[in-house]
C-alpha cells in the first residue's frame, strides 16, 4: 500500500472504526464478536482500499462488507448447530435504578431474537440513520422489502415486550 493510500485509510479507520463496531455490536450482540467482525471488515477494506478509497462511499463499503460477514457467521452457526446460548434467554432481573440498563438488555435480547435480515434492516434505519434506499443500495434489496421488513421486525419486538410485561401466562390461581 502506498503511504498516500496509507494515510487515507488510517484516517477512515480513525474516524468511522467506532460507528461500525455500533453497528456490529448491535447486529450481534456481543462485544467480542462484534470486535472481530469489525476487524475483518477493516481488514478487507485494506485490501482493496486503492479501489474503494477513489469511491464515493468507502464507508458504505465497509458497512455492506461488515452486514455479510454477519450474514456468513449466522448461516455456518445455524448449518453447524455449534451455537450455544449462554443463558436461560429470560428477561433479566433488576431494581428500578437500573430500568435503563433492563431496557437496553431488553431490546438487544428482541434484536437477537430477530431474523438477521430484519435485524439488519432496523439496526441500519434506527441506529445508523440510513434511509431505505441506503438500505436497499447497501443489501442490495429492494425499498419495499427494507419497508415491510423493517415493519415485521417492529411488529416482532413490539409484541415481545408486550409479552414480557403481560407475565406469564396462566398465573395466579393456586
Amino acid at each position: 500500500m502506498r503511504p498516500d493510500d496509507l494515510a487515507e485509510f488510517s484516517a477512515f479507520v480513525r474516524a468511522r472504526s467506532a460507528a461500525l463496531f455500533r453497528t456490529a455490536f448491535l447486529l450481534t450482540g456481543e462485544r467480542g464478536q462484534a470486535e472481530d467482525l469489525v476487524q475483518s471488515a477493516l481488514e478487507r477494506l485494506c485490501r482493496h482500499w486503492r479501489t474503494v478509497g477513489r469511491a464515493q462511499a468507502p464507508e458504505a463499503y465497509a458497512r455492506r462488507v461488515l452486514v455479510n460477514l454477519v450474514y456468513d457467521r449466522h448461516r455456518s452457526r445455524r448449518r453447524s448447530g455449534t451455537e450455544v446460548p449462554l443463558d436461560d434467554g429470560g428477561p433479566a432481573s433488576g431494581f428500578d435504578a437500573y430500568q435503563q440498563i433492563l431496557s437496553r438488555d431488553e431490546l438487544m435480547r428482541g434484536l437477537r431474537a430477530l431474523p438477521v435480515n430484519m435485524r439488519t434492516v432496523l439496526v441500519l434505519r434506527y441506529f445508523d440513520d440510513m434511509t431505505d434506499a441506503e438500505i436497499a443500495t447497501a443489501l442490495g434489496i429492494r425499498a419495499s422489502t427494507v419497508r415491510s421488513q423493517a415493519a415485521r421486525g417492529l411488529a416482532k419486538l413490539r409484541a415481545a415486550a408486550q409479552d414480557r410485561t403481560a407475565g406469564p401466562a396462566g398465573g395466579g390461581t393456586r
